[in-house]
């Protein structure tokens, strides 16, 4: 059974989402992340025969719909990240999987890509049946997933800056150097600039992101506030 990953950072105002501030408020930015991570989580229950694990940053009940979060994530296994930087997060998270399941496959998203649906992640896994890494490049440079057949080589990730135009490139000749066949997957739009959020809000117009959009511009979102 592959382990589904998702990494995530609790939705407190003035720590997530800081990019879209202006022209949102930092509360308001924090209702977007947690939005978005909501249509996440329900992307990742959509998929059957998976393990969802949340790899958390800071406790979802300090941040916005706590409750909401903390009900979504009924059957799933929350472990809190650690490590000096996010490179060291990841790594660290793939690590922690590794030791709890054994020999599974794991596939890792974040929350900073709402319109990822179902379909996105069993093609993901599809692509990773195929090789002994997938990595899904973001717009900005970055990357939206990785797949490892063996998660253990995330160690690879520690020396990759993160959070760079250069970050989806760094990744990738990372796993190149383990000698890892990777896969490429779909490239999608991180909502992290209010142009990428709009963006993403036209995508995935029926999304509780593109609702949390709307309700700040909404004649800027196909569909408008719901």
């Amino acid at each position: 059974m592959t382990v589904l990953l998702v990494m995530a950072k609790a939705p407190v105002p003035g720590a997530v989402k800081t990019r879209l501030c202006p022209p949102a408020t930092p509360g308001q930015a924090a209702r977007i992340a947690a939005a978005a991570l909501r249509d996440t989580l329900d992307a990742v229950r959509a998929v059957p025969g998976v393990t969802p694990v949340l790899a958390v940053s800071g406790r979802l009940a300090d941040g916005e719909d706590g409750a909401g979060l903390t009900a979504a994530l009924t059957g799933w296994t929350v472990l809190p990240q650690r490590g000096r930087d996010l490179a060291d997060r990841i790594a660290n998270a793939h690590a922690d999987v590794a030791a709890a399941w054994p020999g599974q496959p794991v596939l890792q998203i974040g929350m900073d890509t709402p319109q990822v649906t179902a379909g996105h992640l069993l093609a993901a896994f599809q692509r990773l049946d195929l090789a002994d890494a997938v990595l899904g490049r973001a717009v900005d440079g970055g990357w939206w997933a990785l797949g490892l057949r063996d998660p253990r080589q995330a160690d690879a990730l520690r020396a990759v800056p993160m959070s760079t135009p250069e970050t989806g490139e760094c990744t990738w000749s990372a796993l190149d150097r383990r000698g890892l066949r990777t896969l490429t997957l779909p490239v999608l739009r991180d909502a992290d600039t209010w142009p990428d959020a709009l963006a993403v809000a036209a995508e995935a117009p029926d999304t509780r992101f593109a609702y949390q959009i709307s309700a700040l511009h909404p004649t800027l979102v196909p569909g408008g506030h719901r």
